[in-house]
């Protein structure tokens, strides 16, 4: 049965499970059905992802893990930053999109940078409150890839082409694992961070006649001229 956020609600459930070998040979969890999470993503968050997957979820459960680690709340503002390490150019990336959901720390309002470094991780920092690391255990990610979605993706067959049931065995079976067998939690004492100071100051372009926040200004001809109209490199530093 897949359960959705309006199933889960009001309680947390837990599964005290074993990898077992199943006739296919892939490992299937057994055990008794206790209590676990409750951190299952609403269904807006689906719909603002654009498809059924298992990473999104995980994203979205790893994000609630980080804020209750560290006493904060969902982000209005601009004071909760996380630091994904992922890159571009492979899968799983959408751990991402339930990061974002799940905290309020989003890319319009320059709270998520990645580091990409390719790995299923992200350090989250709040600047009161300190840091911490979550990234996703070697035996749960072996695991389940054995599940038939990623027979499916590895074929080149997009998420939402991939039979219903087979999206939501996976996803459910990530619903059913505890925290500890999914993460590994790591303190991160010396983690800082400064954001770029903000600034209301803007241009226009000499060449084109747009506005330019004046931090990306270029001169040319004597004259501040915006990055396309410059014909200088685009260069993006981000301060850790």
């Amino acid at each position: 049965m897949f359960c959705t956020a309006a199933d889960w609600a009001g309680g947390i459930v837990e599964v005290a499970l074993t990898l077992d070998p199943s006739p296919d040979g892939r490992e299937v969890m057994k055990g008794e059905l206790k209590m676990t999470t409750q951190h299952i993503p609403p269904e807006w968050a689906f719909e603002f992802h654009g498809h059924e997957c298992p990473f999104m979820p995980i994203g979205y459960r790893m994000g609630k893990l980080a804020l209750a680690y560290l006493g904060t709340e969902h982000e209005a503002d601009h004071g909760f930053f996380i630091f994904p390490e992922l890159g571009e150019g492979h899968p799983q990336t959408c751990m991402m999109d339930g990061l974002q959901a799940a905290t309020g720390a989003t890319y319009g309002k320059v709270l998520m940078a990645k580091t990409f470094y390719g790995k299923l991780a992200a350090t989250f920092y709040h600047p009161q409150k300190g840091a911490v690391r979550y990234s996703l255990l070697p035996d749960f990610v072996d695991a389940m890839g054995k599940f038939e979605f990623f027979a499916y993706r590895k074929r080149g067959v997009e998420p939402s082409q991939i039979p219903l049931e087979v999206r939501r065995e996976v996803i459910q079976w990530t619903y059913d694992q505890p925290d500890e067998v999914i993460f590994k939690v790591e303190a991160r004492p010396d983690f800082t961070y400064t954001p770029v100071k903000g600034s209301f100051n803007k241009t226009k372009c000499g060449i084109c006649g747009e506005y330019v926040f004046d931090r990306y200004l270029r001169m040319k001809d004597g004259q501040p001229v915006c990055i396309p109209c410059s014909g200088y490199e685009k260069s993006v530093l981000i301060e850790r």
